[in-house]
């Protein structure tokens, strides 16, 4: 700031006339109006790339990076200033440690967050085998698990393209692992993907496509959309629909025997054990994400469930409300809703 006052007393004065000025250093007007965000995301890649910087250097960039995606003009820039491979590649090689893996994640899934056009851009690098890659507990840390979920879910919702991929990669067979995975937000966000990939996409739930409009938003509403980065949406809107491709493969008998399908119905009425020691062996939300995804296949998608599949889920549901009453049964569904998937499973 100094300087900067000096700069200014040096090249005025009210009774002289103009005269060439000093270049003011260009480290001083960045100070002040900072630097431009596409320069600061190219800075922070190249110091998250580069191998010779400490490690805790590095995650701080790809941490800057993460936050700066967050603005959705940010994240289309990904493509244009050429970051999305370089990114990718930081995940694909095998030098790159858990942290650093678990950082590279978060920024893809941010930037893939209710984004088409980023979403588009990604997708053209053939991510997939790498995310699910990721979900592996051999070889990823629970965290870098979990930001693995959050990536993919970026890139599935809304993207019939991806999801149609996922039979290709043996994508659905990795989240029906998750459903064993020892970290229970993994299985927590591998339910609540399924059940928002399930969901048929209706005219109610379009989404609103004029820019710089401001209206009054909930936790119901649906998200806000930027023209710039939806017109994939525009152009062809049967892309954004899942929920045929996700119900037909929920119900694909696997090469390990029995169906997606059978295995969240078995992962709701006996649960695998979790925690540091195994001891804890039911979460609240896990069972209620699966009551989600059985409620959504009946009376959305209307699917049927297998004679074994309403013998299982009566002895488990029926034990319940015998026990406990419909009021106090824990899984989100109104009364109503109950008794829609009662009668399903009933039937």
């Amino acid at each position: 700031m100094q300087s900067l006052l000096r700069w200014g007393v040096e090249n005025s004065s009210p009774n002289e006339a103009p005269q060439p000025t000093n270049k003011l250093d260009p480290g001083i007007i960045d100070h002040i109006l900072g630097k431009p965000d596409a320069q600061l995301m190219k800075e922070a890649l190249t110091v998250g790339l580069d191998e010779r910087q400490a490690e805790d250097d590095r995650l701080q960039a790809l941490d800057d990076l993460e936050m700066l995606v967050q603005n959705i003009d940010n994240a289309n820039d990904l493509a244009k200033l050429g970051i999305w491979q370089p990114l990718h590649n930081l995940l694909l090689a095998s030098t790159t440690s858990d942290a650093l893996r678990m950082q590279t994640l978060w920024i893809i899934g941010t930037a893939l967050q209710n984004n088409p056009a980023a979403q588009l851009a990604y997708f053209d690098l053939d991510p997939l085998p790498a995310l699910l890659k990721s979900l592996s507990p051999s070889s990823n840390s629970a965290e870098t698990r979990s930001r693995a979920l959050y990536a993919l879910s970026g890139l599935l919702k809304l993207n019939a393209a991806a999801v149609q991929k996922m039979s290709v990669v043996e994508g659905w067979s990795a989240l029906r692992m998750c459903l064993e995975d020892s970290e229970i937000r993994v299985r927590r966000k591998t339910t609540f993907l399924l059940n928002t990939l399930l969901l048929p996409t209706s005219s109610s739930s379009q989404v609103n496509l004029q820019p710089n409009i401001s209206l009054p938003t909930s936790e119901n509403a649906p998200p806000p959309i930027h023209a710039n980065s939806h017109a994939s949406m525009l152009s062809d809107p049967s892309s954004v629909s899942t929920s045929a491709l996700t119900l037909a493969a929920i119900q694909e008998e696997g090469e390990q025997g029995g169906s997606l399908l059978d295995a969240l119905i078995s992962a709701l009425i006996e649960p695998v054990p979790f925690g540091v020691d195994g001891e804890i062996d039911k979460d609240d939300q896990f069972q209620e994400n699966i009551v989600g995804i059985l409620y959504t296949f009946a009376t959305s998608c209307n699917g049927a469930f297998s004679a074994v599949q309403k013998r299982s889920l009566w002895g488990f549901l029926g034990r319940l409300t015998t026990t406990q009453g419909e009021e106090n049964l824990n899984f989100g569904l109104t009364s109503g809703e109950w008794e829609e998937l009662s009668g399903a499973v009933r039937s």
